[in-house]
């Protein structure tokens, strides 16, 4: 993954945005904006310019065949959340992947289903050491 162009780091309004194409597919600005104002107040406009910006930075792609164009992530929800993480490793926590999963435990509870998935990722790990 170091040797492939990284995408531009979307903001938190962008990713809000990302999370809708990921959920539903390729979708209109009316769609995306009709999830979006169900959750907080935002504007049409607002959601039209974010994908128009969005498209510019290659983070979504148009489709212009019909008359209301249809938005679709560039990238997988995966490939952005694993380009996100790397980002955040190596800028708040020097690398340290240690580091990073002790905050990430210690700054919320976590459930005991995320802790036996967890643990269950961590085995299947140790294993591929072996």
């Amino acid at each position: 993954m170091a040797h492939e162009k990284t995408r531009p780091r979307p903001t938190h309004a962008e990713t809000a945005i990302l999370q809708v194409l990921w959920e539903r597919g390729p979708s209109t600005v009316r769609e995306v904006h009709e999830v979006l104002s169900a959750q907080r107040a935002i504007g049409y406009t607002t959601v039209l310019k974010l994908l128009q910006i969005m498209h510019e930075k290659g983070l979504v792609r148009r489709d212009e065949s019909q008359r209301s164009h249809r938005y679709q992530a560039v990238s997988s929800q995966r490939r952005t959340q694993q380009q996100l993480v790397s980002e955040l490793l190596e800028r708040a926590f020097g690398g340290s992947m240690r580091s990073l999963v002790m905050h990430a435990l210690s700054s919320r509870k976590a459930s005991p289903e995320d802790l036996a998935e967890i643990r269950g990722l961590l085995d299947e790990l140790e294993g591929r050491r072996s």
